[in-house]
């Protein structure tokens, strides 16, 4: 279910939002990515950083918070310059380290939450309402 809505918030700045569910495949972690590329492109937004952030944070909820028949969530709000995404899934029991140390040099992996703390102006984690987490990132974009 996909839905698209623009709101008026209290400072009365536009925030247009984009939510989906999608399979926690690698599938879907890669449509997450698409879908992103697509929503902020139509705006003529700047769409690199935040494809990547939303690869990464698909690509753990597709890894680490997969539970068999439970769809993951992708969340877009942008309420002025700022670009909210959440990537929400039902492994509340799985938190991230918000804190990632560098991996070892020759480790294929771990560099993803890096990644993301990287390219993020803030980046965290919230529980609940349970089994689900929501990891969540914000951009400042140019205007």
């Amino acid at each position: 279910m996909n839905a698209e809505t623009t709101t008026t918030t209290e400072d009365r700045t536009p925030a247009h939002q984009f939510s989906t569910l999608l399979s926690p495949t690698r599938r879907g972690a890669r449509l997450a990515r698409l879908l992103t590329v697509a929503h902020l492109g139509c705006r003529g937004l700047p769409t690199e950083q935040a494809a990547t952030i939303v690869a990464e944070l698909a690509a753990n909820a597709v890894l680490h918070g997969r539970v068999p028949g439970r769809d993951f969530r992708l969340d877009l709000t942008l309420t002025g310059p700022t670009l909210r995404i959440e990537v929400t899934d039902t492994r509340d029991d799985q938190l991230p380290d918000t804190s990632p140390q560098p991996p070892t040099p020759h480790a294929e992996s771990g560099r993803g939450l890096l990644l993301v703390a990287a390219l993020a102006d803030r980046w965290g984690v919230h529980t609940g309402p349970t089994p689900r987490k929501t990891v969540w990132a914000e951009l400042t974009l140019p205007t």
